[in-house]
């Protein structure tokens, strides 16, 4: 049992502690709220798969174990405490998804025709404006100017509410994804390469 601990005890004093971005959190939150904006039915998230059965431990018997928790405890709970999730909700955060959402209805009519579309970068941008009436044209540069006003502060918001200024990048490029992926089918988006195709 002493070994144990001293095994436990050695582990834990070799712990380095890794500040990732959690993308998956990050796609999570992404995804929630460009549906919001989008005004598309939530999904049901996918089924996860089955735990299965919990592994047993033939090795340690019963007394030992007490001991290895508690050893396990000490050296995750520190290390878990700093492991980042992804803070997607704040006053700023909400007030944005809300300027979106309602300008939502203004940029549908120009997204299914083509007007404009989802850039590669997270933003919107102008692509065509050949059918749309010259009376018009302004207007929809000034949708576009305020929606991707916002679109830069909620990238920043979001990066700022997890005081992880330097997430800012990847948050962008997961909600550029997410925009596409979350697109009804007909809008116009950016690949890779920044050549234009319709969904």
């Amino acid at each position: 049992m002493f070994a144990i601990l001293v095994v436990v005890l050695v582990a834990s004093a070799c712990v380095t502690i890794h500040i990732y971005f959690p993308a998956a959190a990050a796609e999570e939150a992404a995804r929630t709220i460009v549906r919001d904006v989008l005004e598309a039915p939530d999904a049901k998230p996918p089924n996860e798969p089955d735990a299965g059965p919990e592994p047993t431990s033939r090795g340690i018997t019963p007394l030992i174990m007490p001991a290895v928790a508690w050893g396990l405890d000490r050296l995750v709970a520190p290390a878990s405490a700093q492991t980042p999730d992804l803070r997607a909700e704040s006053p700023a955060i909400n007030r944005l998804r809300a300027s979106m959402r309602s300008r939502s209805a203004e940029l549908v009519p120009y997204l299914r025709s083509g007007a404009i579309g989802f850039a590669r970068d997270g933003f919107v941008e102008v692509r065509d404006l050949s059918d749309v009436p010259l009376r018009e044209r302004s207007r929809v540069q000034r949708l576009v100017n305020e929606e991707n006003a916002d679109r830069r502060a909620l990238y920043q918001e979001i990066a700022r509410a997890n005081d992880r200024p330097d997430w800012e990048d990847q948050i962008r490029e997961t909600f550029a994804r997410v925009w596409v992926e979350e697109a009804p089918s007909g809008y116009w988006y950016q690949d890779g390469n920044g050549n234009w195709r319709q969904k």
